[in-house]
């Protein structure tokens, strides 16, 4: 432990970057007794632009009490925030460079642990690439989902109803006055999406990866429940810098096939692969996409959970959350994984009772899928792989083919899609590209939405693929994150209007109906094409993103080698 005095302030007098420090921390009201304590960092993500963050400075204050209770210093910290809905392109560009802030932060600042508060989407991965990297003992609080509301006599919320309401007005099922009516009951109050979105998912596949407090990823925002697990971070932080848990201590292989196997019982988001590739990434283990493929596959989808089920965040957590289910899953879990509460599953688990279900949670002979959420497909249009939510997704569309009809980016996709005149039908497969990594930053928009010709006519899902994501929100049958992109020459760009694609769930095949020969004669002489904003950060992601299959992380070993 070193406290306020670790990592000192470089002036070339060791003793003197003590006393200037002191002097100023004197200001600060801090005696001997306060510089004596473990100093615990809380990196804050609080910000006006993050609407489902507005219950985090209740949050951050609970964990400041568990903090001095058991003994500790906590001092906030303000780090970049993503908010969702707000940013252009996409938050995803950003996850990267906020994973880099936030770790610069932690290891340039005195502190001998941090507790790192997240919520919206992209700041949960973000947060966790930044604490592996960095290397300190860390956890992980997240602000929590929303409650839902009520419209209509129906429990509604953000935002898989977000995505149905809009699809129905779209498709003239409901009238101006009714899309207006609803809009504020889907989000009445502050948290996360309110179903198994990217947040929630990432709280669950964090508290999986043991750095959050065993059953803390499905409690609601506005309640005393978040408040008070946000005060046991405060004080489990104190006794993991204590016991010297570093991540590099309690990560291994099993603990992301675990938050894998998690991924795919919850019917959770697409993202997590993404983000589970980064963060594996981050901890230097071999863990791939084909990992998360087997993993997912190999168990039920156990939460009736929009958009997978029927239900709510509250529901699943009105059944136990993620520790009943991983008591309920088990036996395909490594339950030697260790936490940074000390301990491993196999001893968390002892003291968790089973419980009797009421909805939320299914018994695992009584799935709402047979198999996991998310599967993994190959073929010559997805050489380094794609993926699809199959828990999210219409059955009678798993074995398809149909007639390419291309868009050539997203700016193409909001100018045609609707056009009266496009040669589309219901059995078309709608083909999104240059919306991956390089092109785009990866934004959600690979749910494209059905024509308006066809949404009027009743179609409500067709086959979609794209490089692009979509939020762990949407449903559909929708082919995601095609590795490589179409903009650095992946096989993506040799489609055209009017191939046929087929897609093969059961044999997780993705292929384009056209000669080996052909693909590659159409690929000669491409050129890699961006269209991302001209800026000193966007100089850097293109320079260093991965792809897909590599969890679109930064490689800085790129610019080292220019």
């Amino acid at each position: 432990m070193s406290g306020f005095f670790g990592g000192l302030t470089s002036y070339g007098d060791v003793g003197f970057s003590r006393f200037i420090r002191k002097v100023f921390l004197s200001s600060m009201g801090l005696d001997d007794v306060d510089l004596d304590r473990p100093l615990i960092g809380i990196a804050d993500t609080s910000s006006g632009y993050v609407t489902c963050h507005r219950e985090m400075p209740q949050l951050v204050e609970a964990i400041r009490r568990g903090v001095l209770e058991a003994g500790g210093l906590p001092i906030v910290f303000p780090t970049a925030s993503l908010p969702e809905i707000m940013m252009n392109p996409t938050s995803m560009y950003l996850r990267n460079l906020m994973a880099m802030e936030t770790e610069e932060l932690i290891r340039t600042q005195p502190m001998d642990g941090v507790v790192l508060v997240g919520g919206c989407d992209k700041t949960v991965p973000a947060q966790l690439m930044a604490g592996i990297s960095a290397g300190i003992p860390f956890m992980q609080v997240v602000a929590g989902p929303m409650m839902p509301g009520r419209w209509q006599g129906e429990k509604v919320g953000a935002c898989t109803d977000c995505r149905a309401a809009w699809s129905d007005f779209r498709g003239g099922r409901i009238d101006e006055a009714a899309i207006a009516e609803i809009a504020p009951a889907l989000a009445p109050t502050g948290g996360t999406c309110t179903v198994m979105g990217t947040a929630s998912t990432m709280a669950c596949i964090s508290e999986t990866l043991g750095f959050a407090v065993s059953g803390s990823a499905t409690a609601s925002a506005p309640t005393g429940e978040r408040l008070a697990i946000g005060t046991k971070t405060g004080r489990a932080i104190v006794t993991a810098v204590a016991n010297n848990l570093v991540p590099s201590k309690i990560l291994t292989k099993s603990s992301f096939v675990n938050a894998a196997t998690v991924l795919g019982a919850i019917g959770g988001s697409t993202n997590a692969v993404i983000h589970l590739l980064a963060i594996a990434r981050r901890a230097g283990i071999d863990f791939t996409l084909d990992d998360i493929g087997a993993a997912s596959a190999a168990v039920p989808v156990l939460v009736n959970c929009k958009p997978s089920g029927t239900g709510y965040m509250d529901d699943f957590h009105a059944d136990g959350g993620v520790p009943q289910l991983l008591l309920r899953i088990r036996e395909h879990l490594d339950l030697d994984a260790k936490t940074m509460q000390g301990g491993t599953w196999r001893t968390n688990l002892e003291s968790v009772a089973p419980k009797v279900l009421t909805g939320g949670l299914r018994e695992y002979d009584n799935p709402i899928l047979a198999e996991g959420g998310i599967r993994v497909l190959r073929g010559n249009l997805a050489p380094n792989g794609g993926v699809i939510k199959v828990s999210a997704a219409t059955p009678a569309l798993f074995k398809h083919e149909g007639r390419a009809v291309v868009f050539e980016s997203v700016d193409d996709l909001m100018l045609r899609i609707d056009d009266p005149d496009l040669d589309v039908d219901k059995d078309s497969v709608l083909v999104l590209r240059n919306a991956g990594p390089y092109a785009a930053g990866m934004p959600e928009a690979g749910a494209l939405p059905i024509p308006m010709k066809l949404a009027q006519q009743g179609v409500r899902d067709m086959v979609r693929i794209s490089d692009a994501r979509m939020s762990g929100t949407a449903f559909g049958t929708v082919v995601l994150h095609i590795a490589p992109e179409a903009a650095v020459g992946g096989p993506l760009a040799a489609v055209r209007t009017g191939d046929l694609i087929r897609l093969d769930v059961a044999n997780n095949s993705l292929e384009l109906l056209v000669s080996d020969d052909e693909i590659a004669n159409r690929l000669a002489g491409h050129k890699k094409a961006s269209f991302l904003p001209d800026t000193s950060w966007s100089a850097v992601f293109k320079a260093t993103v991965l792809q897909a299959w590599q969890g679109a992380d930064l490689d800085a070993s790129r610019l080292e080698n220019k």
